[in-house]
């Protein structure tokens, strides 16, 4: 009998078959890894079992000119290729000396460890049918061999690279394909061009097989291919999931918005229709919502350093794609431009099982990272002994300022405040996600003059079932539906102007009120009617046409909640004036718990894991305050299945038939 899934739900093999054991999610088969040189071994624990399913490992150095390393599990550890070079296959001891089951070993060279304190960037694919697939084969000196290959659909793109001889890295992809099979290459500037007479491939893949020509089949040299897939499903717990997509747009005098269906996490983009180079941009770098002057390419072609985030326009990332600026040569200039790229969709596509794997609190001090998250997503700050505001800064919304001194541009949960780059002199929530100086998107505190542990910090990792991040720029559209990737409907949606003074606008499905209710995060005041009605699906939330939510123009960030089976509960209880139990269904108790009064007035409550939610007296602090933590009450207490209020709670936390929305995270 075939196996179910965790969830009870039959999963479906994304071979393309029947029902299997395993579903398949990005997260498990493409990494993006930032890691800094230190002139010894290091192993990089990215989460891909290289070893196992095979794959492919790219390095590049960001702070310095050094060339492209590709090495793969088919031609075997300590094998060197650059794409921005053609000589042949370099076989040199102590670069990438292992593929392990959860990422790969660097070894002490300067090709392996990349020289030491230098920024340094790795992609990882494992071998996946629908997704990637690496062949090596060998030349028979024939007009053209069909080489059969396991990616279980027929390629959006593939690479070709003699490995025993110096060669041209070509390049077949299906943007530029008809009416002739046309190539380009990897390590050049060239545009595409038809393949005539056929001389380089000599017909367009298949789902089987690909057909190099003369030029990459000499007899007895070897090759090494890379095969990427295009919308082919394959993934996901039903398996018809695209991840990954080949396509072209073309430039027009204005910004192209290309449609994925997805949000990306990888693009690389070439320019066919004239010379350009290929740029590689990625979300961990610095490819945001909030801007194109943040992607930071690196270029396959080039050995240069990345260029610098604020000297190129390239692709802002959305819910269902990316946007390309006109006035940019190298992704959308001039008007009639034809480029291609390839886009890997981002992760997690997994529901999570545990809080710890999506939210972390900590006390920290001056200049402490949170280190429990990899590639988190969301922070929020304050310094809990003074009167300070709370800071929110996040991967989507971009980095802001010099390389050596990044900061999150910030909002801040107790203000009507634009966003804007802290002050030198204040508490700052501080760096790239993943920008110069923070290993893998680890969130840093880059606070001013902190004692030990004087600072709180929460970080957030977006996940289907739990949270998601959406940027959007208003239309003045009322009502109006944003697209989320939360893959469930939304239960809480905290929305915040960023280029605007505004309030939080705050709308819940658990609002007494009914589903019309408002509230706004920066007041005391009851929840109200918010005029139209909360219609959150599994793929949009609604806003009104709102100044706060919607004027044309103006560029916005919603952040979206959802209850996740023993991870997260959004919902709400009527107070008893006695001790209650809000049961959360979780098994070892809430780490997370935000409670605001409904009916009445009543701030929003924060208590915490890192600073104690124990049997005595447990701290709290205030969204909607710069007040300083209150440790002298016992307002809430330990609860396996969620967590307890104490008789001794004021109204705002617990007042008889008063009415309370909360968030807890186990």
């Amino acid at each position: 009998m075939p196996l179910q899934s965790t969830s009870g739900a039959a999963s479906y093999d994304a071979f393309g078959g029947g029902v299997a054991a395993v579903p398949k999610y990005i997260e498990d088969y493409f990494s993006t890894f930032l890691f800094t040189g230190n002139a010894s071994t290091q192993t990089i624990t990215n989460g891909i079992d290289l070893s196992t399913k095979g794959g492919l490992v790219w390095t590049k150095n960001r702070t310095n000119a050094y060339d492209n390393y590709l090495y793969d599990t088919a031609r075997g550890v300590n094998k060197v290729l650059l794409s921005n070079n053609t000589i042949d296959q370099q076989s040199l001891a102590n670069t990438l000396t292992a593929f392990n089951s959860n990422g790969f070993t660097l070894g002490n060279s300067d090709y392996g460890n990349i020289t030491n304190g230098a920024a340094a960037v790795s992609w990882s694919w494992a071998k996946a049918p629908k997704f990637f697939d690496v062949v090596t084969y060998t030349g028979n000196g024939a007009s053209s061999q069909a080489i059969t290959h396991n990616l279980g659909s027929t390629p959006g793109c593939v690479i070709v690279k003699r490995t025993d001889s110096t060669s041209f890295w070509l390049v077949w992809h299906r943007g530029f394909s008809s009416p002739d099979v046309s190539y380009g290459y990897l390590n050049s500037t060239d545009p595409f061009q038809p393949d005539s007479p056929n001389n380089n491939w000599a017909a367009a893949p298949t789902s089987t097989t690909f057909t190099p020509a003369a030029n990459y089949n000499v007899n007895g040299a070897t090759y090494v291919a890379y095969l990427f897939a295009h919308n082919a499903g394959g993934f996901g717990l039903t398996g018809t999931d695209n991840v990954i997509s080949c396509g072209s747009y073309t430039s027009n005098g204005s910004t192209i918005s290309v449609n994925l269906g997805w949000e990306p996490q990888w693009i690389l983009i070439k320019r066919t229709s004239n010379t350009g180079n290929w740029n590689v941009t990625d979300n961990m770098r610095g490819m945001t919502a909030a801007t194109a002057n943040a992607s930071a390419p690196l270029f396959p072609n080039l050995s240069d350093a990345e260029l610098a985030a604020s000297s190129t326009n390239g692709p802002a990332i959305n819910a269902t794609g990316f946007t390309v600026p006109y006035s940019s040569s190298a992704f959308n200039y001039p008007s009639g431009e034809t480029y291609i790229y390839i886009a890997i969709r981002r992760g997690p596509m997994k529901v999570p099982t545990s809080g710890t794997s999506v939210f972390e609190p900590k006390t920290v001090n001056n200049n402490s990272v949170l280190g429990g998250l990899m590639a988190a997503d969301m922070g929020w700050f304050k310094d809990r002994a003074t009167t300070s505001n709370w800071f929110v800064s996040d991967r989507l919304r971009g980095i802001t300022g010099a390389a050596a001194s990044y900061y999150n541009p910030t909002i801040y949960t107790n203000l009507t405040n634009a966003e804007a780059t802290p002050s030198s002199g204040d508490t700052v929530a501080s760096t790239s996600y993943g920008g110069t100086g923070v290993t893998n998107g680890n969130i840093y505190f880059g606070g001013a003059g902190l004692s030990t542990d004087q600072a709180l910090g929460y970080s957030f990792k977006r996940a289907p079932s739990f949270f998601d991040e959406v940027c959007y720029t208003g239309n003045g559209t009322d009502p109006r539906n944003i697209t989320h990737n939360l893959t469930v409907s939304p239960e809480l949606v905290i929305i915040k102007a960023r280029s605007r003074i505004d309030d939080w606008v705050v709308r819940s499905s658990a609002f007494p009120a009914g589903v019309n209710g408002i509230a706004y995060l920066n007041s005391t005041g009851a929840a109200t009617n918010g005029g139209y009605s909360y219609v959150p699906t599994t793929t949009t939330f609604q806003i009104g046409g709102n100044f706060n939510q919607n004027q044309s123009g103006q560029t916005y960030v919603a952040y979206l909640f959802a209850t996740c089976a023993g991870v997260s509960k959004v919902g709400s209880y009527t107070g008893t004036g006695t001790t209650l139990q809000i049961n959360c269904g979780f098994t070892a108790g809430s780490r997370f718990v935000l409670i605001k009064r409904t009916d009445s007035t009543g701030d929003w409550y924060v208590w915490d894991s890192a600073r104690g939610i124990v049997s005595g007296n447990d701290p709290y602090l205030l969204l909607n305050s710069t007040a300083a933590e209150v440790t002298s009450t016992d307002y809430i207490d330990t609860y396996s299945a969620g967590f307890e209020l104490s008789s001794t709670a004021p109204a705002a936390i617990n007042a008889s038939g008063g009415t309370f929305i909360f968030l807890a995270i186990a």
